[in-house]
């Protein structure tokens, strides 16, 4: 596993992005960035960190994903993998809620970016961008974030972080390959954000209602119970959960 760590950059995942484009790089390859300049996360919103106090990682899979029909498995793999290691660090009350962020006490403390490329071969390669706010404990403005520091009452050490995330990364992936991808699928509908509890959502016409969370479909549709007995499922840019 190769490990490059940057003072700064515009986006860890871009930085990636770039680098695979011109060399060969092994699976598994890190970088990672004291600030970042353009963090981005889901639909394209900005993400921004005090420098040097959290993680900004990005890391490349490939070899990994077989199929266009499993690209919501890396997903679920990598939203696992961050749960797992901030179970190990006794975060209480852990969550993820759709598509991509890592909730604790009802408190956001980690984005993932998952982007895909298509290769000549029609093999698929992917870049992981993870955000997750470790010692930062001021979050101007951002009433539902919060950090590790400030919800455990302690710092803790980045790089002991960053290699117990790639690890479960590496293991949730290895399920993947040896078919049992069902695996970590159960474990994420465990940990689902609000999961079968009736809440209020907005779709993209601006429409507010009630509805239920009943799971995520393999190709990371969110499936919501609506109030006359049906089932319909919604993309990321067609659903809003209200909280």
């Amino acid at each position: 596993m190769k490990l490059i760590k940057l003072d700064a950059t515009d986006s860890t995942n871009d930085y990636l992005k770039s680098l695979s484009s011109k060399n060969v790089l092994e699976n598994f390859t890190l970088i990672t960035a004291q600030s970042q300049n353009k963090g981005r996360g889901q639909m394209g919103a900005s993400w921004t960190s005090e420098a040097g106090k959290n993680l900004i990682m990005s890391v490349l899979v490939k070899d990994v994903l077989k199929n266009a029909d499993e690209i919501f498995h890396l997903n679920v793999a990598v939203a696992l993998a961050v749960i797992q290691s901030l179970a190990e660090c006794n975060l209480p009350n852990l969550s993820i809620k759709w598509p991509n962020d890592i909730m604790s006490d009802n408190k956001k403390v980690c984005g993932i970016l998952v982007e895909n490329s298509f290769k000549s071969d029609s093999k698929i390669e992917s870049i992981v961008g993870i955000g997750l706010n470790v010692n930062q404990t001021s979050f101007d403005n951002l009433p539902k974030a919060s950090s590790m520091a400030s919800i455990m009452r302690k710092e803790f050490d980045l790089d002991t972080i960053l290699e117990n995330i790639v690890f479960h990364i590496k293991q949730n992936c290895n399920l993947i390959l040896s078919n049992q991808a069902y695996k970590i699928w159960n474990d994420f509908h465990s940990y689902l954000f609000k999961i079968n509890v009736p809440m209020p959502f907005e779709d993209a016409n601006q429409n507010r209602f009630m509805g239920i969370i009943q799971g995520v479909t393999n190709d990371g549709k969110l499936e919501v119970l609506l109030e006359d007995d049906s089932v319909k499922t919604y993309g990321i840019k067609e659903i809003q959960l209200l909280f």
